[in-house]
């Protein structure tokens, strides 16, 4: 089945990240609110287009992948190191949970059960099992929007650009700026959504200046140790040949051989990061045979050097190109999940269609789809306020002047949210 073609090239705009810094102050409080988050998620039910800050400001971009298909988008999404689902693949808080690998596991499926809590590293902070999950993103850098109350509609949430490098360090040396991400995670904790971490290494929005190992490893550690509940981290966002990395020779080169930088970017997130699901994120891998093709030979390169990849990540931003089908998608999603053995989850999905019933349609054909698969944990869309989304296809949002779309309607009956 053919959809409806949009752009096929979606430009990134950039935008500089605040200079403000306050106080840090200890991601260890609250060891209640944490909890409850970590144990009660079992049971719970920017839209802005990506700014990169440095010293220049920021020009446009355009990040294009093979097969005409769209920019690469800077998101991504959850992953979950549990792999097999429960009875009938159920949403958050009606089975089908999973729990998340032993550290160093490197994405081995784990049987569901009540048990097999991980306590390491989070001051004894009880992170166990985390739930099938279709969450969302920040729209420009906030949470609550346009009058809508987030957590009554998403279970889990992706800091759009709030997480990237650049939002938290404009340069390479320059202090940390956690403000607007701590508002996100704050709220995370508040209203027990599972909070993802998206980016730690991507091939830009990163700071100016020559970045080293040391910077790497400096930025990682840091948001490790502010964030210890976050569950699910796009450690490598859109690799070669769609983004590169400047530093990649300095964390230790291997593009186009044996991935090495990659390897050393999961093990270095395990290290700060033991509780979390670490996530290869890409876009274009489920749409285009190339593509889906090459990623698929990088996971395997960095699994067989010790690369802890617990998921991958299918942007799946090109599911609305018309000349791309469902039974294309359908047969590479498969073989993405059957050659790496790894859970995938559809990090940025954004379905771009003026029309309302055109819209309706295409969430009703892949939406189930992707739910009823057992090695998809999590769906996360990407944003869902109409006209406030990164795409310049700006009909990509599911709610347009304060009410709801056709396939917003849809989606929350689906879920058994509230419709807006």
């Amino acid at each position: 089945m053919n959809f409806f073609l949009s752009n096929s090239q979606r430009q990134r705009a950039h935008q500089s990240a605040p200079t403000n810094t306050r106080a840090s102050r200890s991601r260890l409080r609250g060891t209640t609110v944490l909890s409850l988050l970590l144990v009660a998620a079992c049971g719970n039910a920017e839209g802005e287009p990506d700014l990169i800050p440095g010293e220049s400001g920021g020009a446009p971009t355009v990040e294009t992948g093979s097969g005409g298909a769209k920019s690469g988008s800077g998101g991504t999404s959850a992953g979950s190191g549990g792999a097999t689902t429960g009875a009938g693949g159920a949403t958050s808080g009606s089975g089908g949970r999973f729990t998340i690998p032993e550290p160093g596991t490197g994405g081995r499926e784990n049987e569901e059960g009540s048990g097999g809590a991980d306590t390491s590293g989070t001051g004894g902070l009880v992170l166990g099992e985390i739930p099938r999950f279709v969450g969302n993103i920040t729209t420009r850098d906030t949470v609550d929007t346009d009058g809508f109350t987030y957590a009554d509609y998403w279970d889990q949430i992706t800091p759009e650009n709030a997480g990237k490098w650049g939002s938290i360090q404009r340069s390479a040396g320059a202090q940390f700026n956690w403000n607007t991400l701590d508002a996100i995670y704050d709220y995370a904790l508040e209203h027990n959504i599972v909070f993802k971490q998206h980016a730690f290494v991507w091939g830009t929005q990163q700071p100016s200046g020559n970045l080293s190992e040391a910077d790497v490893k400096g930025w990682i550690s840091a948001f490790c140790e502010r964030y210890p509940a976050t569950r699910l981290i796009d450690v490598v966002n859109e690799p070669p040949p769609h983004t590169t990395p400047s530093y990649v020779n300095a964390i230790g080169g291997g593009t186009n051989g044996n991935w090495q930088w990659i390897t050393n970017a999961f093990k270095w997130a395990r290290e700060s990061c033991p509780n979390a699901i670490l996530i290869l994120n890409d876009f274009n891998n489920i749409e285009w045979s190339n593509d889906n093709n090459h990623f698929i030979g990088i996971v395997k390169t960095v699994l067989s050097n010790g690369g802890p990849i617990d998921a991958v990540g299918a942007q799946a931003h090109d599911l609305d190109n018309g000349a791309v089908s469902f039974n294309t998608v359908d047969s590479l999603l498969n073989k993405l999940h059957n050659d790496t053995g790894l859970p995938v989850y559809i990090t940025e999905l954004d379905l771009s269609y003026t029309d309302d019933n055109q819209q309706l349609q295409s969430y009703q054909r892949y939406f189930p789809y992707f739910r009823e698969k057992e090695f998809i944990p999590g769906i996360t869309i990407w944003g869902w306020i109409y006209g406030k989304t990164w795409s310049q296809a700006a009909n990509s949002g599911l709610i347009r002047n304060g009410a709801s779309r056709s396939a917003m309607t849809y989606l929350m009956n689906e879920l058994g949210r509230p419709v807006p």
